[in-house]
């Protein structure tokens, strides 16, 4: 992250350009746009204020995100969505579509789809098939 600091003292001590600043710290002009726009939202500029060292400016630029709340989200129940992907015209888009209309907050249609394939994989229906035996057989002509 002392890149971080380098940028933002050149641009606001030596006044180059975010293409110059880029040449010279081997960065491209993308980074050191994004690390710029980063500091004008968390007011920062040069000097930067007494005390910040490189992980207090990373911590600052670069806050952590806060965790999903996919916990909080609905989940639907997949032997249900497997009972009624038996029916006959019922598909897995209008079961997604079906699922939404009653959750607004519901996921979309890509996470219900791999969800649904994940549920499938750890199904692993087997079907026994057996071989009539010998003594079986001669009976059956």
């Amino acid at each position: 992250m002392r890149k971080i600091g380098d940028v933002l003292r050149m641009k606001f001590d030596k006044g180059l350009s975010e293409r110059a600043i880029a040449r010279s710290l081997s960065l491209s002009a993308g980074a050191v746009n994004g690390y710029l726009q980063r500091a004008r939202f968390a007011g920062l500029s040069w000097p930067l204020p007494d005390g910040m060292d490189d992980t207090a400016l990373e911590r600052l630029l670069f806050p952590p995100t806060p965790p999903a709340a996919a916990a909080a989200r609905p989940v639907p129940d997949w032997t249900v969505v497997e009972k009624e992907l038996r029916r006959r015209g019922v598909t897995l888009a209008l079961l997604w579509e079906e699922y939404r209309a009653g959750r607004s907050d519901g996921f979309g249609y890509s996470w219900f789809c791999e969800q649904y394939a994940a549920f499938k994989s750890r199904m692993r229906p087997t079907m026994r098939q057996t071989t009539a035996r010998r003594s079986d057989r001669r009976h059956v002509r």
